[in-house]
């Protein structure tokens, strides 16, 4: 028994110093360092499939973890046949948005030691590992050309960054010009560092995927407590932002509902230690948008989404994710929602509900952070993007300022 033990240490030890692991103890462990919620283009995208054929697109995204090997999820997630995309070129951007790349940093993406890829209809393709130094805040820039026009466009609408559509293939270019621009991202799904850092899913509506924020400034709230996080120093996680305009709880809207995405959007993503959930005013307003409810519907809806957050706990504690619930922000005088009275004691029955020990794990406070202090059931004006729904980017600032990194850690 002892000789066993004695040839498996052995064994181990040698795997391990083979490895790397000795020396690098999270050598081969992938973590998302980006990721965007892939969606189908709405019918009013500026996007066509024929404007894909033979053509490249330049898009860019901001780190929000570092690596010095990456890998790139591209997804033909809403595909109805294979996705061929060639001639897929890795860079560092100076800014988001921008149309120019270092040339000096340029690697090509290869798949299988390929230049190209065919994805299968409905499937996610991960890339080769590349060695490039990126720390977290790095903004990458990632071409890819289309060599023909594809059966289904899967993108995400509220990227509110760049991207640059030429034709032909200028993957290789340093700085493209002309062209077509659109504030969408199409095809990228997420970036993979290798390193101990892991990830935290920011699963989330329009508040996560920023509207209200600047084009291609970066100041969403995951933004910010991406930025706090790495300033800490050490293996500080990466923020995730997988939230979609429109997003409900309980139905599908823009985007399928929160319970159908999760184990895609939050179980999915390597690395991914908790999720921070602020999902639920567009399950509130939409309850009476058109026209009143009873009583009893309002119990009703309070009751449903109560329950699919008890869900959404248990479904991210058996994967061994930390579940921490975020208090819904204040509609009051939304011209969208217009909500009533009823509407905001809904809100504040599912509030009290996220804030009661024993059902997430931890909470943020958003609700408290961007309330105004003479009406609870409205946004601070210096913190509303003019709507009364959505906060403006320095209400995003204060919301990323809030999170406990405690919690995080």
């Amino acid at each position: 028994m002892h000789r066993s033990m004695g040839r498996m240490t052995l064994t181990l030890g040698a795997a391990l110093i083979a490895s790397g692991a000795m020396g690098a103890p999270c050598a081969g462990t992938w973590h998302g360092v980006w990721s965007a919620a892939p969606m189908a283009v709405a019918g009013d995208d500026p996007l066509k499939p024929a404007d894909l054929a033979d053509a490249t697109l330049r898009q860019t995204v901001k780190l929000t973890g570092g690596a010095t090997r990456m890998r790139i999820r591209l997804s033909n997630l809403m595909g109805t046949a294979p996705l061929r995309l060639d001639h897929i070129r890795l860079s560092v951007a100076p800014a988001s948005g921008a149309a120019a790349v270092d040339p000096a940093r340029m690697r090509a993406v290869s798949f299988g030691g390929g230049d190209a890829v065919v994805i299968p209809a409905g499937a996610d393709y991960l890339s080769d590992p590349i060695a490039l130094d990126a720390p977290a805040g790095t903004v990458l820039s990632i071409s890819l050309h289309s060599p023909e026009a594809p059966a289904g466009i899967t993108s995400h609408p509220g990227a509110r960054t760049t991207t640059r559509l030429v034709p032909g293939n200028e993957a290789d270019r340093p700085a493209l010009t002309g062209g077509r621009t659109m504030e969408h991202w199409y095809f990228v799904a997420g970036v993979e560092g290798e390193g101990c850092g892991g990830a935290i899913v920011a699963l989330g509506d329009s508040i996560t995927d920023g509207h209200g924020a600047t084009t291609d400034g970066d100041d969403r709230w995951t933004d910010r407590l991406a930025a706090r996080l790495q300033a800490t120093g050490g293996d500080a996680p990466a923020i995730l932002n997988l939230g979609i305009g429109g997003n409900r709880v309980l139905l599908d809207g823009l985007g399928p509902n929160a319970l159908a995405r999760f184990d895609r959007d939050v179980v999915a993503q390597p690395g991914a230690r908790a999720v921070i959930v602020l999902e639920g005013i567009n399950d509130l307003g939409t309850l009476t948008r058109d026209h009143p409810v009873s009583p009893a519907e309002h119990a009703a809806l309070v009751r449903r989404l109560t329950e699919a957050y008890a869900q959404i706990v248990a479904r991210a504690h058996a994967h061994g994710i930390k579940a921490i619930g975020a208090t819904i922000t204040p509609d009051g005088g939304s011209t969208y929602y217009h909500p009533d009275a009823a509407n905001e004691a809904d809100r504040q029955a599912v509030n009290a509900w996220i804030r009661a020990p024993g059902h997430f794990d931890s909470v943020v406070d958003f609700d408290a952070a961007l309330r105004d202090p003479a009406d609870a059931s409205r946004l601070r004006s210096d913190y509303d993007s003019g709507d009364h729904l959505h906060p403006n980017p320095q209400g995003y600032r204060r919301m990323g300022e809030v999170v406990p990194l405690a919690l995080l850690r």
